[in-house]
């Protein structure tokens, strides 16, 4: 194929895009801002999302995926599209994108993921698994017969799948992930403590001091926020056990879901299962011990990919220098006249 090969990780908080004999080029946030006058894009990125919480009544900050999935067509086409100029620049030929999906979508959505890639500046593109890529960025061999399973826990999703022989036996995605983390703990702070926080407040207090089980030695952090009722500024001391108690509920359902997907695996996969472990990738593995808690859960050892956070990226590397794992898997790259007429 004619022009460069790219693979994007569309996330529901950030992109991450890895260029064939590259490697990872961008990693910024899923945002844009926009003059709200004219509509005009202002900036993409980590610069939009500087902006989250603190834009004047000007500027509108806007995150255009949730849960997985494209919500914002406009928006999310025009940042693809400034980043895939930003990397391309004046090439003759268009690049082909891959671009990871959850791996329990509609054919509309997948229709409309890949309409996104051609309209935002793609020659033609391709569709693949979050859980598929994401297990071959842990270092998975997925050609064998031999079932793995991979959890791959992003901002909007949660997608729990078995894999073998190159593609998705068992599969379950739920929408309570890194940003239902955020909201639950910016709730229980209103609930508990009459205080409000912002979302970029609450993902800041997760990431230093969250936890998926009691730590043994609590940690503590000072936050500033809103007093609820007096609409004063507060100060606040939160632990880590405030944080587990907050995100309680979300990191039981987690739990829960990669339950029942062993519940309806094959007995051969769910052995093989049993003997390799289960891996965790995606943001959400970096919170402490949510590997500690899904094998408490499952009774199956659990572990963290290395570089949790780009084991996408790096999947669909790896699918860039061997295109014949998208044909063995029945994955094809559509020009946007072909995708007009995509069916499934």
């Amino acid at each position: 194929m004619l022009g460069i090969n790219i693979g994007v990780d569309l996330g529901t908080t950030s992109t991450v895009i890895f260029v064939e004999g590259k490697g990872i080029v961008l990693s910024e946030p899923t945002a844009a801002a926009y003059e709200s006058s004219s509509g005009r894009m202002l900036a993409a990125g980590k610069r939009a999302y500087s902006m989250v919480g603190r834009n004047p009544s000007s500027i509108k900050v806007v995150l255009p995926m949730k849960d997985g999935v494209v919500s914002d067509f406009t928006v999310t086409q025009n940042i693809l599209r400034y980043y895939l100029q930003k990397i391309c620049g004046n090439m003759v030929f268009k690049p082909n994108v891959i671009i990871c999906l959850p791996a329990t979508v509609t054919n509309l959505e997948k229709r409309t993921i890949l309409d996104l890639a051609t309209s935002s500046g793609a020659g033609k593109a391709c569709l693949i698994e979050e859980p598929l890529a994401a297990a071959l960025g842990a270092g998975v061999d997925i050609s064998h017969p031999k079932g793995v399973m991979v959890v791959d826990i992003g901002g909007g999703t949660a997608d729990i799948a078995v894999i073998t022989m190159g593609s998705i036996s068992v599969s379950k995605s739920i929408k309570v992930a890194g940003n239902a983390f955020d909201d639950a703990i910016v709730r229980y702070f209103k609930r508990e403590r009459d205080v409000l926080i912002g979302e970029r407040t609450a993902e800041k207090i997760k990431i230093k001091i969250g936890c998926a089980y009691l730590r043994e030695a609590e940690l503590a952090v000072e936050v500033k926020g809103k007093n609820y009722i007096s609409g004063m500024p507060a100060r606040l001391e939160i632990t880590s056990t405030d944080i587990y108690l907050a995100i309680r509920e979300q990191l039981e359902y987690i739990g829960e879901a990669v339950r029942s997907v062993l519940e309806v695996t094959p007995p051969e996969l769910s052995a093989d299962v049993s003997e390799s472990g289960i891996i965790l990738t995606g943001g959400g593995a970096l919170l402490q011990g949510m590997d500690v808690m899904i094998e408490r859960k499952t009774g199956i050892k659990t572990r963290v990919a290395e570089d949790p956070l780009n084991c996408v990226a790096k999947g669909i590397g790896k699918v860039l220098k061997n295109l014949d794992i998208l044909a063995e898997s029945g994955y094809l790259f559509k020009t946007g006249e072909e995708i007009r007429g995509y069916k499934e």
